[in-house]
C-alpha cells in the first residue's frame, strides 16, 4: 500500500507563511474581537465608536487582499526593488512590536496597520505595498484612535451652522425657536448641538463607504468623478445631519422624549445612517454616466 506524503518542497514553501499568519492571529485576534464587540454593542469609547465603519471595511480589505493573491505571488521576493525596502520593512515591524508591547490601547491599535505595512515591504518591497495599498488604507482608516477627540474642539463653526439651519427649518413650520450659537430653545426646552452631534461620525462613515464604492465600481480611475462624488458625499452628510438635528430638536421641544431617545441613542439612529449610506449608492449611479472611466486593460 502506498502512502501519500506531502512534498518537502511544498512544506518548505509554505511553513513560514503559516507560522507568520498563525502568530499574527494569536496576537491580534483578541484585539479584533474587542473592536467588533465594542462596535456592535456600543460598549467601546465614544471616540472609538467613530470607527465602527470597520465592521464592513475590514472584511472588504481582507477580500481585496484575497483577490490580489495571484498578483502578490507573482511579485519577486528578491532583487533591487525588494532589497532596498526590506530594511524599512524591518524597522516598521520592530516599531509595531514596540507599540504592541507598550500596552497603551491606542498604540496597540495603531500597531495593526504599521505591522501590515512592514510585512508588505519586508516580503515584496514597494511593489507589494502598492498592490495592497487600498486594503491597507481601509485598515488604517478603521483603526480606532483619538482623532475624533482631537478634531472635536474645532467643530464649533459646523455646530453653529447646523444649529442655525435646524432653527430655520423649525421656524418655517411655525415653531417658536430661539437660536443662541449652538443652542436652540424650543418650548421652554434647551437643545445643544454638541461636538459629537455635529455629524463627524456620519461624515467619517460616509467618506469611508464612498471610498469603498469608488473602488468596487472602478470609478476611482476617473479623478474628476472621484472628486465630485467625495465632495457630494460631504455635502450630503452635512445635510443629513441638519435634518437629524432638526428632528431631534422637534421631538425634544414637543416633549416626545421617546422618539428623541429612539433617534438619538436607539436603533433609529442606525436606521437613519443606513438609509443615508444607501443614498450614496444611488448618488454614484446618477453621476457616474457623466464621466469617462479609464479601462485598465487598454
Amino acid at each position: 500500500m502506498r502512502t501519500a506524503r506531502l512534498s518537502p518542497t511544498l512544506i518548505e514553501r509554505y511553513w513560514s507563511d503559516v507560522a507568520l499568519w498563525g502568530l499574527l492571529a494569536i496576537l491580534y485576534a483578541p484585539l479584533l474581537v474587542h473592536w467588533y464587540d465594542g462596535w456592535l454593542r456600543k460598549s467601546i469609547s465614544i471616540e472609538h465608536e467613530y470607527f465602527s465603519h470597520g465592521l464592513i471595511g475590514l472584511p472588504f480589505a481582507a477580500y481585496i487582499t484575497w483577490t490580489n493573491r495571484k498578483r502578490w505571488q507573482r511579485l519577486p521576493q528578491k532583487g533591487a526593488q525588494v532589497q532596498g525596502w526590506k530594511f524599512i520593512g524591518a524597522i516598521l515591524l520592530l516599531f509595531a512590536g514596540v507599540l504592541y508591547l507598550s500596552g497603551v490601547p491606542d498604540f496597540v491599535n495603531v500597531s495593526v496597520p504599521v505591522l501590515l505595512i512592514g510585512i508588505c515591504l519586508w516580503l515584496k518591497g514597494l511593489p507589494g505595498l502598492k498592490l495592497q495599498g487600498f486594503a491597507l488604507l481601509l485598515v488604517f482608516l478603521a483603526t480606532p484612535t483619538e482623532i475624533p477627540y482631537l478634531v472635536a474642539p474645532y467643530t464649533l463653526p459646523l455646530q453653529t451652522f447646523i444649529a442655525g439651519s435646524a432653527g430655520f427649518l423649525l421656524n418655517q413650520i411655525g415653531m417658536d425657536v430661539t437660536i443662541e450659537g449652538i443652542y436652540l430653545a424650543v418650548g421652554g426646552r434647551m437643545v445643544e448641538v454638541a461636538p459629537y452631534c455635529a455629524g463627524l461620525k456620519m461624515l467619517f462613515t460616509s467618506l469611508y463607504v464612498s471610498l469603498m464604492l469608488l473602488y468596487w465600481t472602478g470609478a476611482w480611475r476617473s479623478r474628476p468623478l472621484a472628486i465630485v462624488f467625495l465632495t457630494s458625499t460631504i455635502a450630503l452628510s452635512i445635510f443629513a445631519n441638519i435634518i437629524r438635528n432638526t428632528l431631534l430638536t422637534y421631538f425634544h421641544g414637543t416633549g416626545n422624549d421617546r422618539a428623541f431617545v429612539w433617534l438619538h441613542e436607539g436603533w433609529g439612529g442606525d436606521v437613519y445612517s443606513t438609509a443615508m449610506l444607501g443614498i450614496l449608492v444611488l448618488l454614484l449611479n446618477q453621476i457616474e454616466p457623466y464621466f469617462s472611466i479609464d479601462d485598465p486593460n487598454e
